[in-house]
């Protein structure tokens, strides 16, 4: 059993397409759809190597009990109230049409989704005990944004003791002045928050090689030693 998963972050409707939260904020959700052909290559190869692969959605219950009020004050100063109707139904509110995936990115059959109230996806769910299941010690993260639920999701996870690759250009910045300085900051101190790899070397370290190679296994625990 792999020991590494990919975790593909809140590729939904409300961040990525027309009439959802993102949009109504302001922010340019072409942009935030950018990195779905990428994360499509990921997801091929992740299945094709046996990985865990888990895929979150940020929103709140109907009620929004389980939205924080400086949460929802801040999507109030953003122009986009988390729980007011948008074209899309309720904005960030689970079961509306904008909290689901886009159907680009939609979940394979065997793969989790973790329904997170929080920007880290280890924030009130049940995401450390799925790894934990299935023993998985490396993460590999993509998906959006790459400033607030990317990043608040490696930093869980370092802290949880695992081993992380994101995935640059499979990850976007709601401004696009954020994404370098966002990819920069993950490795500093010698990596502090792991490594920044591109969907291709990801996917040569993913896919077995031709017959008579190495072989997959020894290549990608090689990548997580620092090579």
């Amino acid at each position: 059993m792999s020991t590494t998963a990919l975790i593909v972050i809140d590729m939904q409707r409300d961040f990525c397409s027309p009439g959802g939260y993102a949009d109504t904020a302001g922010m340019d959700v072409q942009r935030l759809r950018e990195p779905i052909a990428n994360i499509q290559r990921l997801l091929q190869a992740a299945r094709s190597a046996g990985l865990l692969v888990v895929h979150t959605r940020e929103g709140h219950l109907p009620d929004l009990s389980d939205c924080p009020p400086a949460k929802l004050a801040r999507s109030v100063a953003a122009g986009a109230p988390i729980g007011s109707q948008g074209p899309l139904g309720r904005l960030l509110v689970r079961g509306e049409q904008g909290h689901d995936f886009v159907d680009a990115l939609r979940p394979g059959a065997g793969e989790f989704v973790i329904d997170k109230p929080g920007y880290g996806a280890f924030h009130h769910t049940r995401l450390a005990q799925v790894l934990a299941a299935h023993d998985v010690e490396r993460l590999i993260l993509c998906g959006v944004t790459t400033e607030v639920c990317v990043h608040s999701t490696l930093r869980e996870a370092v802290d949880r003791g695992f081993a992380c690759t994101t995935v640059g250009d499979a990850t976007a910045a709601s401004d696009p002045a954020l994404q370098a300085p966002a990819l920069a900051m993950i490795g500093v101190e010698g990596g502090i928050f792991g490594r920044v790899r591109s969907t291709a070397e990801l996917v040569a370290e993913l896919v077995p090689p031709p017959e008579g190679g190495a072989g997959q296994p020894a290549t990608w625990g090689q990548a997580f030693s620092g090579a």
